[in-house]
């Protein structure tokens, strides 16, 4: 999520491979060289797809690695987007050999996001063609993996003047209704907050199923709700209990059995 202060990061860390086998593993990866850049990348899809990228772009960080392109040397955060797509698709590349497609069940989506000395923090959303879009006024915020669920309360509280604490809240929320949806997703949540220009890593931690802010914050809503949807004015049916059977304005999709004589 992109806000005036900064960036916003949230991952949760349940994997599944059916219903009985259910594990956590962390989503969220970030590298950083302090004064100069702060990157951090979220992953969905295919854990095997993921983890490969996520050991190779670590790889490439290391001292024996200095001659290659990696995330602590690229020049630019679109330079940074360029080389995850590219390695994304050299990994999906090897997968094929078993007969799978890159939109098949080894695919992968990495929402990337950061800042490098001299220029302004960016969002990417990276696709498993390795192609990627970046975020702006009109696209303040990417979702990967189960997204239906918490989107349309991020569409209808999101606002770039959010303080981070506010903006804290609208995930907690959002990943709430997610979880309460669809049981591939769960805590714990880790976050992390960049401030813009800070250049240093910033707010990181984890939400846990347990934390007892996040559980207040989604009771707080639920009732909330409820009570939203008491006070909304109410939209007549009938005040008659001798309303005609299937009484509508048009009956062009009523199909009744009309009896016939001989």
């Amino acid at each position: 999520m992109q806000l005036d202060q900064g960036l916003v990061f949230m991952s949760d860390t349940r994997t599944n491979a059916g219903f009985d086998n259910i594990s956590a593993y962390r989503k969220m990866h970030i590298w950083e060289a302090p004064g100069e850049r702060v990157i951090t990348l979220v992953a969905a899809g295919n854990l095997a797809t993921t983890q490969a990228v996520l050991s190779l772009l670590d790889d490439r960080t290391r001292p024996t690695a200095e001659r290659e392109p990696s995330l602590l040397n690229v020049p630019s955060m679109f330079q940074a987007a360029r080389l995850v797509g590219d390695t994304l698709v050299s990994v999906i590349e090897q997968h094929k050999g078993s007969g799978q497609s890159a939109d098949s069940a080894f695919s992968a989506t990495f929402i990337l996001g950061g800042q490098i000395l001299g220029g302004p923090p960016r969002l990417f959303l990276i696709y498993p063609e390795g192609n990627f879009i970046e975020a702006g006024t009109d696209t303040p915020f990417f979702q990967i993996g189960e997204m239906k669920y918490g989107r349309p309360i991020l569409v209808r509280a999101y606002d770039p003047a959010l303080s981070f604490d506010e903006a804290m809240k609208l995930l907690l929320v959002s990943f709430d209704s997610t979880v309460k949806a669809n049981l591939t997703v769960g805590a714990p949540f880790d976050y992390h907050f960049y401030r813009a220009g800070s250049l240093n890593c910033g707010h990181v931690g984890r939400v846990e199923a347990d934390d007892p802010v996040a559980r207040s914050i989604a009771d707080v809503w639920s009732e909330e709700l409820k009570r939203a949807i008491e006070s909304l004015p109410d939209y007549k049916i009938s005040d008659s209990e001798a309303a005609p059977s299937c009484a509508f304005g048009s009956s062009a999709f009523i199909t009744r059995k009309v009896s016939t004589s001989e």
